[in-house]
């Protein structure tokens, strides 16, 4: 039958079994408000955000956890993150249109040979676009030497000739735009294309450097081999 003293005894024992366990954990190093370095079971909260070392049981750092960085500090990192984000983004767009590029065409002829065909739908369409205008334009005159001649004869210009004045300018109003977007797209059109001829050029003259620098080292590794007897 147990005993209160021997209950006693049983909770003292345990807690002397359960206390080393609990400390037989990760150790941490920090420094306090007195800059004296303190090696602890834990991290007061006051120091959490300055940094520490996590140490093992033998008193090796297995990470290290940096002070909390002020809001001066995380607008320089964030900044720096966005530029190497851009830089990064820049090259493999570069990557990509290189790739794009050498697939497509073998000389600035083809690059060339493809704009043509590119401009020459474009250039149709606005030419069609202009004749129509033309067209326009000339009803708009005819009737309105109609009116005038209607007025002239002391006559009332008819509504419907009127609204069909007006209709006819609003369309001439709307092939206006269009031609303006045509033309913008044509000049658009030969800038893309004018780019993919300069970056190709400058393609060629990179492959052409590497052959050149190739070749200077294939050479001097046959000198070497003639000069050297033992090869």
């Amino acid at each position: 039958m147990l005993t209160r003293t021997n209950v006693t005894y049983a909770l003292l024992a345990l807690a002397l079994l359960v206390a080393p366990v609990s400390r037989a954990g990760n150790l941490y190093r920090y420094i306090n408000a007195e800059g004296v370095t303190v090696v602890d079971y834990q991290v007061p909260a006051d120091y959490v955000a300055k940094g520490y070392e996590i140490l093992n049981t033998d008193g090796m750092v297995i990470r290290v956890v940096p002070r909390e960085l002020t809001e001066e500090e995380k607008k320089v990192r964030n900044a720096q993150q966005e530029l190497e984000a851009a830089a990064s983004a820049e090259e493999q767009r570069l990557r990509e249109w290189d790739e794009s590029l050498l697939l497509r065409y073998s000389t600035v002829a083809d690059i060339e040979a493809a704009r043509e065909r590119a401009l020459r739908d474009l250039r149709i369409r606005l030419s069609i676009l202009k004749s129509n205008k033309r067209s326009l334009k000339q009803q708009v005159e005819n009737y309105q030497a109609q009116a005038a001649d209607l007025e002239r004869r002391g006559q009332e210009v008819d509504v419907a000739r009127l609204v069909a004045i007006e209709d006819i300018q609003a369309e001439i109003e709307t092939t206006d735009r269009s031609i303006s977007e045509r033309a913008r797209e044509i000049e658009e059109v030969e800038q893309a294309y004018q780019r993919d001829k300069d970056r190709f050029r400058m393609l060629l003259e990179v492959v052409e450097l590497r052959k050149t620098l190739l070749s200077k080292q294939q050479e001097e590794r046959n000198k070497e081999k003639r000069s050297d007897p033992r090869r």
